[in-house]
């Protein structure tokens, strides 16, 4: 199948590239890093809304193999509170990558973030090894150009993680990456809106919530 498929490839075709890997979407070269740019909004009923800016910094520390076999890959996270700013540490990120999945771990729990090889519309349970219940990821767009920015990735893959919304609130999560450097996009999005009036439902009027959106900046290697 792969002979035919690069056989029937012509200089007539739009796109004549071979599929990604899904490991090609989490580099590991150790020392390589990549920088964002952080936006967070804090919704408080009463208070409206608090903004929050800064930048982190993720580093490919360290390499090891644990009990399984499996590589795992350390990733120093740094945050600073703005440009010309010095970092300081922030938390710690472990990468686990075996010959299906990629699974990070934050916050003390695994994730599920993409599982090989990438295919449109695959879908799959981001929680399958935390206690967090089912929930659906579904892979989109992928290897297709994607733009933060001033810096447009030519292959990258969305993660939709949860696209959920009602008169009373909303739940969005969406992650992009691109081929050969890793995270470039992150939106998480929680909002409660108001339900307690009949003049305010379906309004999206905010009483509480957050937004946060990660946003690609810069990489390179220390």
């Amino acid at each position: 199948m792969l002979l035919g498929a690069v056989a029937g490839c012509t200089p007539a075709c739009d796109v004549c590239e071979e599929p990604l890997s899904g490991v090609a979407f989490f580099p590991t070269e150790i020392g390589s890093f990549v920088e964002y740019d952080v936006v967070e909004e804090e919704y408080t009923l009463g208070k409206g809304v608090m903004i929050r800016q800064y930048q982190w910094k993720e580093v490919m520390a360290e390499r090891y193999t644990d009990p399984m076999g499996q590589p795992v890959y350390r990733i120093a996270r740094y945050r600073r509170t703005a440009e010309g700013k010095r970092w300081t540490a922030d938390s710690t990120v472990m990468l686990r990558l075996a010959t299906d999945y990629a699974v990070r771990n934050e916050n003390g729990k695994d994730y599920v973030k993409m599982v090989f090889p990438p295919l449109e519309r695959k879908v799959w349970n981001g929680n399958l090894y935390n206690t967090g219940g089912d929930d659906s990821y579904e892979l989109i767009r992928v290897n297709k150009p994607y733009t933060v920015g001033k810096m447009t990735f030519d292959r990258t893959a969305t993660v939709v993680q949860q696209d959920d919304s009602t008169l009373v609130n909303r739940d969005s999560r969406v992650e992009v990456y691109a081929a050969g450097v890793g995270l470039v996009y992150r939106e998480s999005i929680l909002l409660q809106f108001c339900s307690s009036a009949p003049t305010c439902i379906g309004k999206a009027q905010i009483d509480f919530g957050t937004r946060r959106y990660i946003r690609f900046r810069n990489a390179g290697k220390e």
